[in-house]
């Protein structure tokens, strides 16, 4: 089948609910606008993956859009978390709304930029063209921005612009990047329409100019590891998480942070091939991804308000994913099934502290003590979601950490073996005493018990059994959509 009018309706559904968000005459339309627009973004994507799956990669817009293996998993990983985060924040702003805040004005604020958003991170997976990637990138920053001060405060504009500027900085390198891999390509005499054409690169990679193209991977890696939260460019990262509404902070660090990472991984196939396949790519991919787990497990020991510590903890796990990447072969494929256990684990973390702090009043680790009594369904979802975080067995992130040791053996690379075991090791220690703390602590001032519905229940126990059954099992499906996206990592396909 054809399936070029798919990709044209997942670039524009998004967009278009973004305008229809400005006139909805309620709050609760906006929300259920949105939800809806996830639900025809999910079935869209749900068959152009399995066209892919059945013919292959597609093409659309003269071959400047198509989605092949790589980007329909990374699509299918945004739906899942884009449709649970619209759903919480039916529950999320619910209070809000009866404490008068979540007005109609602020309602069709966050729905014209979340839908937004939604089109930009859909246009960063469709794109073709690295340009059209940068430009989705950039667009992702624009839009999100305001949904972190969603609520005016000083301190949160400030964690706004903060994001701002680092950022911009990050994508104003990033485009150095690409122009820089696009003038690797002169030697090739290509029509100019086609130069930044992920696919034309990829199929010249060898007859690319080796030094430009590493000169360009430098800038990549350094600007789109800036927007993924990489250290050490990720000091915006714990500022706007801890000041960002929950549904915001979850598709934040739930696929955004992963979109960046996305950019990087189309480089990967690119420029190895320029240089040989000599690992030099790659082993720049190592030393940040290590970079990044050390810090975090540095920040994570001393860290007093929950959405910080969840923040650092993205800064962990990208850069998990992007040691992976380095590790090439198994670590490819491990890095890929961390981004969605990831997604999953963080996504509730963030639902979880974001109930737990509208019921407390804040984030404070000290104060959040005894969930598991006062809020039983929201503190096991943070308790749950934080021992998935840290590695505990059998949770799904477990087994794709311990696929990312594994090929780091398979490789004889002791060294990188033993410091990820040390950041894994401190992470694990220093979270878990806030978990057991935050379930069973007992608190100075206990909150009158809250009273759950159906919608929390569901948002709390289906990532979780999610996990626990990819923990111990790995469907056929997913086990073959992962290696057939790690082949396009590769370079193989």
């Amino acid at each position: 089948m054809d399936g070029a009018p798919l990709l044209i309706a997942l670039l524009a559904v998004p967009f278009v609910a973004a305008v229809a968000s400005l006139l909805v005459p309620s709050p609760r339309g906006v929300l259920a606008l949105l939800f809806a627009t996830g639900l025809a973004v999910a079935g869209l994507a749900g068959l152009a993956a399995w066209t892919v799956a059945d013919h292959g990669p597609i093409f659309a817009a003269g071959s400047w859009l198509f989605l092949d293996a790589l980007s329909a998993y990374n699509l299918l990983v945004l739906v899942v978390v884009y449709l649970s985060s619209t759903a919480y924040a039916f529950r999320y702003f619910a209070d809000e709304h009866e404490a008068e805040s979540w007005t109609r004005r602020v309602a069709r604020q966050f729905g014209g930029l979340w839908a937004g958003a939604l089109g930009a991170m859909v246009a960063v997976l469709l794109s073709n063209n690295l340009g059209i990637l940068w430009v989705g990138i950039e667009a992702t920053t624009v839009l999100t921005a305001f949904l972190i001060c969603l609520h005016v405060t000083s301190v949160s504009l400030e964690a706004m612009w903060k994001y701002l500027l680092i950022c911009s900085v990050g994508v104003g390198l990033a485009f150095m990047g690409t122009l820089l891999v696009a003038k690797s390509a002169v030697p090739l005499a290509l029509d100019p329409a086609k130069t930044l054409l992920w696919t034309t690169l990829r199929d010249h990679a060898d007859q690319l100019d080796p030094a430009t193209a590493r000169a360009g991977f430098l800038f990549l890696l350094v600007g789109y590891g800036t927007k993924a939260g990489l250290a050490p460019m990720h000091s915006w990262l714990p500022d706007a998480h801890s000041q960002a509404p929950a549904p915001v902070s979850a598709l934040f660090s739930g696929f955004m942070l992963n979109a960046a990472l996305y950019c990087l991984m189309r480089y990967l196939p690119i420029v190895e091939g320029a240089c040989g396949h000599s690992g030099w790519a790659q082993g720049l991919m190592v030393t940040f991804g290590l970079v990044s787990i050390l810090v975090a497990a540095a920040f994570i020991l001393f860290q007093q308000d929950v959405k910080r510590l969840l923040a650092y903890s993205s800064v962990e796990h990208l850069g998990i994913v992007t040691l992976g990447l380095g590790l090439g072969g198994l670590g490819t494929f491990a890095a890929l099934f961390h981004t969605a256990n990831h997604s999953l684990a963080k996504t509730l973390a963030f639902f979880s502290a974001g109930r737990l702090g509208q019921s407390h009043g804040t984030h404070e680790i000290s104060v959040l003590r005894g969930t598991l009594r006062s809020h039983p369904v929201w503190g096991a979802g943070l308790l749950g979601g934080l021992l998935a975080l840290i590695g505990v067995a059998p949770f799904a992130p477990f087994m794709s950490e311990l696929l990312v040791a594994r090929a780091a053996v398979q490789t004889g690379s002791t060294w990188t073996l033993v410091l990820f075991l040390a950041g894994l090791g401190a992470v694990f220690v220093g979270a878990l005493r806030y978990a057991l703390g935050m379930a069973w602590g007992r608190a100075e001032r206990e909150p009158l018990p809250e009273r759950h519905n159906a919608l929390d229940v569901v948002l709390v126990v289906v990532p979780l059994v999610t996990l626990l059954i990819l923990g111990l099992w790995m469907p056929a499906p997913l086990e073959a959509a992962l290696n057939q996206a790690a082949l396009v990592i590769g370079g193989t396909r």
